[in-house]
């Protein structure tokens, strides 16, 4: 990873955290669309977003997008020219196995920001599976743990949110990659979910009534 991404990552990562306490009065109800379109930049060449941004082709030349991440079975890949595709076929399922795919996704787009280019990594909805390939790759290349990566990927894409395999597939590939772990999966009213998700329940409450 060049020194410039990682002043980019270290930079905004603590500059998030300063302007993250700016309390909001009211929740803005936004339509759907609104809240699961468009395209996040997670870092200077990777791109998350839902399905149908990648038929955008305009959009991806505005990025600057030279390769396509399609984590999904149910959508064909668009294969504009100049573009390189790579398919991973899951279905966004607790026992899909998504982690079979952590290490060929994550050097792809490392590879592919070591030439200049950038990385679109999308699924149908944008906020499971093409999100935890997101969070893999921050822990591989950018060394951070599994809540820095979450809370990461959560500021620029507010909806993401992986299914409860995905995350046990994460932790255990965060303790593959440090030998610890920053995520566990708790048992709540709401079924077994990461820790994460009740630390922001704590800090954000009251939450859609939870």
């Amino acid at each position: 990873m060049s020194s410039r991404s990682q002043a980019f990552f270290h930079h905004h990562h603590h500059h998030h955290h300063r302007s993250s306490v700016v309390p909001t009065a009211v929740p803005r109800l936004v339509p759907e669309s609104g809240v699961l379109g468009g395209i996040a930049q997670i870092t200077p060449s990777l791109f998350l977003s839902r399905g149908n941004v990648a038929s955008n082709r305009s959009l991806l030349l505005s990025k600057g997008i030279t390769c396509v991440v399609n984590a999904t079975i149910e959508l064909p890949n668009f294969n504009w020219p100049h573009v390189e595709y790579v398919k991973v076929p899951l279905a966004d399922m607790p026992h899909s196995p998504i982690s079979l795919y952590f290490d060929s996704v994550a050097d792809k787009i490392h590879s592919v920001g070591r030439k200049r280019g950038a990385v679109l990594v999308h699924c149908a909805a944008g906020v499971s599976r093409s999100a935890s390939l997101c969070l893999a790759y921050l822990m591989k290349y950018h060394r951070v743990s599994l809540a820095e990566a979450h809370a990461w990927v959560k500021a620029r894409r507010p909806v993401i949110r992986p299914n409860a395999g995905f995350w046990r597939q994460l932790i255990e590939y965060e303790r593959k990659l440090f030998g610890r772990n920053s995520v566990k999966m708790v048992q709540t009213p709401y079924g077994v979910i990461p820790d994460v998700y009740e630390r922001d329940r704590r800090n954000l409450a009251p939450y859609w009534g939870i």
